[in-house]
């Protein structure tokens, strides 16, 4: 019996061992086939940028170098094409001469270093450069619409490009969307590396620290991913329309669409209708016969302000619900209750944020011309405040709007209003100020709505909200005079330089990116004096002296931290002070 407890022991331990061995062998397989995960998403991720690198290029020094040639010739302007490329080159720079590189490097080191946080955690600062790139993206995308249609020489390369092989028959416009896709792409790779990176890996606190970064700008590409998909849902609607509605415009977002019935005034029919709702207004359809797709006739068009929306009972023709505006009143009728809730549930959402918008800028309406206004001084303006004219001695004299005070050019000051605070004498005004006191239609009124270009963002209202501001002497070219600007890097974009003629301009002369400058400290020369310093990358230098060497200081200590990308962007107001006091207190 002793030798029989001695088997049994004995095969249980031998199962013991055999369940261990099986357990340990899983327990590697498991980690050979995470380990395996992870190189497959870097190796996607160096295919792809690979990839993307070939069409930053495309678009760098194929696209943009081609045009500033022919610009060079005088065929169309060469701030055209300044205007639509932005920073293209720097992102270039960045992904061909850093990035990819060291993606490269590392994939071939994978087996004593199989990671990619530490890589994307020193990099990832630098795709905040991004954001220069997506805030321009809707005028860049204007533009090169404008100028497509301007200009047969513009047009003829544009095309003749895209003839090319290189392209993969696919337009510019598509071309430059890839940057505004790329960062969202990094987002989603990098999630999905985290998935699988044990907690307690080595790499696993700097990737988290670079999906934080690069999250943070995919939020930007993302909002200009929808811009464009609204863009080109507009151009969906245009076509469908016969290109008789002018509806284009990044202003116009599309709400909801769909059929409905219109039921007549005058007797108990309904007939067959297609609505198109927007932000701003309501286009209601009739079809008509196509061979090729859809197609309407607009046969109103329905503001929304002053819209309302109001659920009807028709015992003949149930889910109505009426839409009334200052143009007309329809009575619709939906295709089920649930799409009549849907229908009325958009109406009013729409109105409400509608009326939300125009509540502030009505509040500030009614106070003008009731008080005297502060007059902007002439030194601190070098344009006109309305139509960003520059002001010259001879055809272009500074004139003050008596109701708000700016100062503006004899042709957008050639009105004349009553001003209670003057006694309701007539005094002269700005255009804008004239129509807001006079109660002239609001089609005339250019302040509203009008869409603005990346420039025009007032001195004074980033100045008041900055890191820094103040004035340098500026050149582009040591055999040039230097130009003295009053220069800005804002709170809400603070990896920007904005430079401007004086601090009241309405509109910046140029805008400099600063992530991926080299900074330099100029020593005293000939040709400079010991308060100066420039901003390098590549062939582009921009020369900048203080008045004191002080003031140098202060600059380079802002921009050494905004061109390697440690100054965060404040969006929130409340913190403003708080947050300005803590960067001085740096520098």
């Amino acid at each position: 019996s002793g030798l029989h407890r001695l088997n049994a022991s004995s095969a249980r331990y031998r199962n013991i061992g055999i369940m261990a061995e099986k357990e340990i062998t899983g327990c590697f397989q498991q980690e050979q086939i995470k380990e395996l995960k992870l190189y497959k998403i870097a190796s996607e991720l160096l295919q792809t940028e690979r990839a993307y690198v070939t069409r930053l290029h495309l678009l760098d020094q194929v696209f943009c170098a081609r045009l500033t040639e022919e610009a060079g010739k005088g065929m169309f302007p060469v701030e055209v094409v300044k205007g639509i490329f932005s920073n293209v080159g720097s992102i270039y720079t960045f992904h061909s001469q850093f990035l990819l590189p060291d993606l490269e490097t590392r994939m071939s080191q994978w087996a004593s270093t199989p990671r990619i946080g530490d890589i994307l955690a020193q990099l990832a600062p630098f795709l905040r450069m991004y954001a220069e790139y997506v805030k321009n993206f809707d005028s860049a995308m204007d533009l090169l619409k404008q100028w497509t249609e301007r200009s047969a020489q513009f047009n003829t390369i544009i095309q003749d490009i895209q003839s090319q092989e290189v392209c993969g028959n696919l337009t510019l416009q598509h071309h430059m969307l890839e940057p505004v896709q790329r960062v969202p792409r990094y987002e989603m790779l990098l999630k999905d590396y985290l998935k699988k990176l044990p907690e307690d890996d080595p790499d696993c606190s700097q990737a988290k620290k670079s999906l934080n970064i690069i999250s943070m700008a995919a939020t930007h590409s993302n909002m200009a991913i929808r811009k464009m998909e609204n863009l080109k849902k507009l151009m969906e609607i245009y076509e469908m329309l016969g290109g008789e509605e002018d509806i284009v415009n990044p202003s116009n977002e599309l709400i909801k669409e769909g059929q409905i019935l219109k039921l007549a005034a005058r007797n108990t029919s309904s007939m067959e209708r297609y609505l198109f709702l927007f932000n701003n207004m309501l286009l209601y359809c009739v079809p008509k016969f196509s061979l090729v797709g859809q197609r309407f006739t607009v046969r109103t068009r329905v503001c929304v302000e002053g819209m309302k929306v109001l659920e009807t009972s028709n015992e003949d023709y149930p889910h109505t619900f009426q839409v009334s505006g200052k143009e007309r009143t329809l009575e619709l009728q939906a295709s089920s209750e649930q799409d009549k809730e849907d229908w009325i549930k958009a109406f009013q959402e729409t109105i409400e944020i509608f009326q939300q918008k125009n509540e502030t800028f009505k509040s500030s309406r009614l106070e003008l011309g009731k008080r005297a206004p502060r007059w902007i001084r002439d030194n601190e303006v070098t344009m006109c405040m309305k139509c960003k004219e520059p002001f010259n001695p001879l055809t272009r004299r500074r004139h003050h709007c008596r109701a708000c005070g700016y100062v503006v050019c004899y042709k957008c000051s050639d009105y004349k209003a009553s001003l209670r605070y003057d006694g309701n004498k007539l005094n002269k005004v700005c255009k804008d100020c004239y129509f807001i006191l006079t109660g002239r239609a609001d089609a005339e009124e250019p302040v509203s709505g009008k869409k603005r270009g990346i420039l025009e963002i007032e001195a004074a209202q980033v100045s008041g909200n900055s890191f820094l501001c103040g004035f340098l002497q500026y050149s582009t070219d040591r055999t040039k005079p230097c130009q003295r600007v009053w220069c800005v890097i804002p709170q809400h974009d603070a990896l920007v330089l904005y430079l401007y003629g004086a601090p009241q301009d309405v509109k910046a002369q140029c805008t400099i990116p600063l992530l991926g400058y080299q900074v330099e400290d100029v020593q005293r020369s000939v040709d400079h004096p010991p308060t100066s310093f420039r901003l390098c990358q590549s062939k582009s230098v921009h020369c900048f002296t203080a008045d004191t060497e002080e003031v140098k200081l202060r600059w380079l200590k802002v921009i050494h931290k905004a061109v390697i990308g440690e100054i965060t962007p404040k969006q929130h107001p409340s913190n403003h002070l708080e947050h300005h006091s803590n960067i001085l207190a740096t520098i």
